[in-house]
């Protein structure tokens, strides 16, 4: 199949990579890996053993008349340890990579055929400047959306980084989260041409 780009040319792209069906199921397993991978995992709580303190047993086992305790660093205890207290977790989720370049696929596919997926010759633009990058998207009847590139331009990135729902990655660095919550997806043809590479 041909993908149009604009200024009247086209580019020949594989059916397997644009042209394939949707699935929603694999595309929200990718989704929510990619999320769960995200998540530090980082909140953590101290349990008996690692409060400090408590070594000694605070009096005898029998003869005082209270209840047998061992350490005052029971969670029973006033500055105690937490009884079930949160740990560091790991959230990712295992996917292949088979599985992913599929999602990957079916996410390109599916902006196709929405026309989300527009191919350029070029994004570069001359100095890093938000205007010269608004002026760009202008251009291409936009305001929000995904720049892609082969490899990402100094000037285009620092130019969209200011300005709302607009974001520039290269096409290494493309991602099913960014793909999927782009209104539109704008691409370089350099670009079109390594995700073909890398999705072959």
């Amino acid at each position: 199949m041909e993908l149009s780009i604009q200024g009247g040319k086209s580019v020949e792209v594989s059916d397997a990579i644009f042209g394939r069906d949707f699935s929603e199921a694999l595309v929200h397993q990718v989704v929510t890996a990619y999320l769960a991978g995200g998540r530090a995992g980082t909140k953590a709580q101290k349990n008996r053993s690692a409060v400090s303190g408590g070594g000694r047993k605070p009096w005898r086992q029998k003869g005082t008349g209270n209840a047998r305790a061992g350490t005052i660093r029971s969670p029973l205890w006033r500055t105690g340890g937490v009884t079930f207290a949160a740990q560091p977790r790991d959230f990712t989720q295992k996917v292949n990579r088979k599985q992913y370049r599929a999602a990957m696929r079916s996410i390109l596919s599916e902006l196709v055929r929405q026309d989300r997926l527009v191919v350029v010759e070029s994004l570069a633009i001359d100095e890093p400047k938000t205007k010269a990058v608004q002026a760009r998207l202008a251009e291409l009847g936009m305001n929000r959306g995904l720049l892609v590139d082969a490899e990402l331009d100094t000037n285009l990135y620092l130019g969209s980084r200011n300005i709302a729902n607009v974001h520039a990655l290269a096409a290494d660095r493309l991602d099913p989260v960014s793909l999927v919550g782009a209104d539109k997806v704008v691409m370089t043809k350099a670009a079109v041409e390594k995700i073909q590479e890398w999705l072959a």
